[in-house]
């Protein structure tokens, strides 16, 4: 039996009021496929059958499995991360009906906890090839890697990462309402005139319907064979919610999601154990199969009360309280061919992570490392000014905490301190 790790000095933790025993409304089996399940389902569209019901006011567990399904395995080959197929990705638990909602409605979610499945007490982070799917910084980093990590308790380390160690943040990557007809027609409208304007880039400016993949839960063969065929892609957010990777998603917050069907459509996965600001290594998370516990309630008609378009949240009181942090700047200027651009905060965001990733490896961390930390510890990123042409100002908020050794500058000047020579697994 692993040994856990004592609760850390810098981690808010609630002990909770109840003992109660939390009903479970969806379970997954780890050792069968994703399309073994017809409790789970990996695109959106308004026809997909509910799986339960429940009543306002209920409280339940909801099981996941990982993102993709368990395409990727414990070990130190990168080979599954180059080759994971991106087309049968983000299955989610769903969709959950919850009895008395309909469209326009707001529909509460209150996460009671976010936990570890026990059979799976480890999770992983992709650097993914440019070819497929790449992220935020595929231009510098563009070959498959992938780092395995540890959970002990609240914390987690990982063999690929050596001298850092911190409280991660579970929440769920990916959670929303089912779309209505017009919401799915007006997201592939829009998503098609994306992609067209350059259809050959890689990676894709945006993953359209595709049939063949398409796990439709509990539709009939029939049913499922046509609404395939414009079902959305759970890759991105949209109104509904979806794919937001928000990290102060976790236990204590609260979440108002527009209603766009009748009964709602709730729908849950890609649990992670930490996450930095922005996912910025698209598989940048601390990926793993885990488990929600959930309330919902209704406030009726609540979209046109408040003026709702996307989902709004209330964020947990529980979280790491890293104190001491280097924030590093960036604006929005190009790395590379120097060009200015207007109040541009992708770029000025970019920037500031490659400023902290030089800044890492001035430590002896690798690139890829460094990338990898910034992706999954919890890292804050911000839109710092955007009103001052032509630079946009982003910044990005590292713990300094998270290290074993002393990482902000001095008079004597960096000096290496990483103890392994150890890196992110290859292909």
């Amino acid at each position: 039996m692993r040994t856990l790790a004592p609760m850390p000095k810098k981690f808010f933790y609630n002990k909770p009021t109840t003992t109660k025993k939390m009903k479970t409304l969806i379970k997954v089996n780890l050792d069968a496929t994703p399309e073994e399940h017809d409790v789970l389902h990996n695109r959106w569209h308004p026809d997909i059958p509910m799986v339960a019901m429940v009543e306002p006011g209920d409280e339940f567990r909801v099981e996941c499995i990982d993102w993709t399904g368990g395409q990727i395995s414990n070990n130190d080959d990168a080979s599954d991360i180059k080759d994971v197929d991106l087309t049968k990705v983000h299955y989610l638990s769903g969709p959950i009906g919850i009895k008395g909602a309909e469209p326009g409605d707001l529909l509460v979610v209150d996460i009671l906890d976010v936990g570890v499945l026990e059979e799976s007490d480890w999770g992983f982070t992709g650097l993914f090839a440019k070819e497929n799917g790449g992220g935020f910084l595929t231009e510098h980093y563009p070959e498959a890697r992938k780092a395995c990590w540890d959970f002990h308790g609240v914390k987690t380390s990982s063999r690929h990462i050596p001298n850092v160690e911190f409280a991660g943040i579970m929440h769920p990557g990916l959670i929303g309402c089912l779309p209505s007809q017009e919401l799915l027609d007006e997201w592939n409208k829009r998503e098609t005139a994306l992609f067209e304007t350059n259809p050959e880039r890689t990676p894709p400016l945006c993953a359209l319907p595709y049939a063949d993949t398409a796990h439709m839960g509990r539709m009939s063969p029939e049913d499922a064979e046509s609404a395939a065929k414009e079902a959305a892609r759970t890759v991105p957010p949209r109104e509904h919610g979806g794919n937001c990777d928000i990290k102060d998603l976790t236990r204590g917050s609260k979440v108002y999601f527009p209603v766009y069907v009748k009964d709602g459509g709730l729908s849950m996965g890609d649990i992670h154990f930490s996450q930095g600001d922005g996912e910025i290594t698209f598989c940048g998370a601390i990926e793993m199969a885990g488990y929600l516990d959930i309330r919902v309630s209704l406030i009726k008609q609540g979209v046109q009360k408040y003026g709702v378009i996307n989902p709004i949240f209330e964020p947990s009181p529980i979280k790491p309280d890293y104190k001491e942090h280097l924030i590093f700047e960036g604006i929005s200027v190009d790395e590379t061919t120097g060009e200015q651009y207007y109040l541009d905060a992708h770029v000025s965001y970019r920037r500031a992570c490659l400023n902290a990733i030089e800044y890492m490896k001035k430590f002896g961390y690798t690139g890829e490392q460094a990338y990898a930390i910034l992706g999954t510890a919890p890292v804050q990123g911000h839109i710092s000014g955007i009103v001052d042409i032509p630079n946009a100002c982003a910044t990005l908020h590292l713990p300094t905490e998270i290290f074993d050794f002393d990482i902000k500058p001095n008079a004597e000047g960096p000096k290496h301190s990483v103890t392994s020579d150890v890196d992110l697994a290859k292909a």
